[in-house]
């Protein structure tokens, strides 16, 4: 008979344990929470449970980015671990609450404690940039989210630069994808916005939209962040976080774009507006210049009419002196040296005639 190999009792257990890791290099386990309890405020342990079987977990606290209390439904990536006291339990990689109930619970307790907080204030809220270029996208490229966004960009203006940090939305993983890619686009500053975005889906499909470490990274993110997570009846902290919140993927495209048609239209308007504007203008101002010219032009021909009559009685006075007409009425001129023996000239209408002066008298 073969001679077995003989442990001793810590090699057994350092052996248990490298089999089970390879085995199980994270295996994803849902149960019940149980016994949870945080010690030194950094030792989580709770024992995770079934109708038939329980199993005991630990973590440290700083991978608990849920909020979890006894009789929440959760699940776990873990590592099985077979520990020095010959016990068996799960060292818990990441965790997430399971079921609309557990997670409505689970969100409520981050809720109030973020609030408290003023994570949520929305005097830290900023408007969207003016003039977007550029615009940094996380979401699943393969979603169709992500395809209806786009077509709306691309309807609605087009000439934008998108720059797409392609993560998962939904799982245990997707929380820290979702956070490198925010620290990426924070870091290069490239961008005018971040678009965080995810289409439809149950409550565990959402869940990983209220991981505490992902809507902490939101609310501290440098560049502004809309989310279009979801449709319109859903609300996650991350929207909460965020700067602008949006009710769905391609209602984030709207608003982070201008549409051409509606522009087109306001232009037209305006150059509609700004014409009648400008034909009633020069209406008042042609009745203006109109009404002006009618008074300037009746004030020169009322001076020319006085003129006119001055210069008519004038002209009727010199008539009057006239030589010719004093001759017409049977005057005579004298023309020469009026004294006794002078010859002079005597011119009537029809006759000039010349005399001699014999005599003459003073009147009386």
């Amino acid at each position: 008979m073969e001679e077995q190999q003989v442990y001793s009792v810590s090699d057994f257990q350092a052996v248990c344990n490298q089999i089970m890791e390879t085995a199980f290099t994270g295996v994803i386990v849902e149960g019940e929470v149980a016994s949870f309890k945080l010690n030194q405020g950094k030792y989580v342990f709770f024992d995770l449970k079934d109708e038939q079987s329980s199993v005991g977990c630990f973590m440290m606290s700083f991978a608990l980015r849920f909020p979890i209390e006894d009789g929440m439904r959760v699940r776990v990536r873990a590592v099985p671990k077979l520990t020095n006291w010959g016990k068996f339990s799960l060292t818990i990689q990441a965790i997430a609450p399971v079921g609309e109930g557990s997670i409505k619970k689970s969100l409520e307790m981050l809720k109030k404690k973020l609030t408290a907080e003023g994570l949520f204030d929305p005097a830290k809220k900023r408007p969207l940039p003016d003039n977007i270029t550029k615009i940094g996208v996380i979401s699943s490229t393969q979603a169709a989210g992500y395809a209806d966004f786009c077509k709306i960009l691309n309807e609605r203006w087009g000439g934008l630069e998108v720059l797409t940090a392609h993560t998962q939305v939904q799982g245990m993983t997707a929380a820290d994808q979702i956070i490198r890619a925010l620290k990426y686009f924070n870091e290069r500053g490239e961008v005018d916005v971040i678009a965080v975005i995810r289409g439809g889906g149950s409550a565990d499909d959402l869940a990983v939209f209220n991981d505490e470490a992902l809507v902490r990274a939101i609310a501290a993110s440098r560049i502004p962040v809309i989310t279009g997570i979801g449709h319109e009846v859903d609300e996650s902290l991350c929207d909460l976080a965020a700067d602008v919140v949006a009710s769905t993927p391609s209602n984030a495209a709207q608003m982070l774009t201008r549409d051409r048609r509606e522009i087109k239209s306001n232009i037209t308007a305006d150059v509609e507006r700004i014409n009648n504007l400008l034909n009633v203008k020069i209406i008042e101002l042609t009745a203006v210049i109109r009404s002006e010219i009618t008074r300037l032009v009746d004030g020169y021909f009322g001076k020319i009419a006085v003129i006119y009559n001055e210069v008519s009685n004038n002209w009727k006075i010199l008539e009057q002196l006239n030589p010719e007409k004093v001759l017409e009425r049977g005057y005579a001129i004298i023309r020469g040296d009026v004294a006794v023996g002078a010859q002079i000239e005597i011119m009537t209408k029809k006759q000039e005639i010349e005399a001699n002066v014999t005599n003459i008298k003073e009147r009386k």
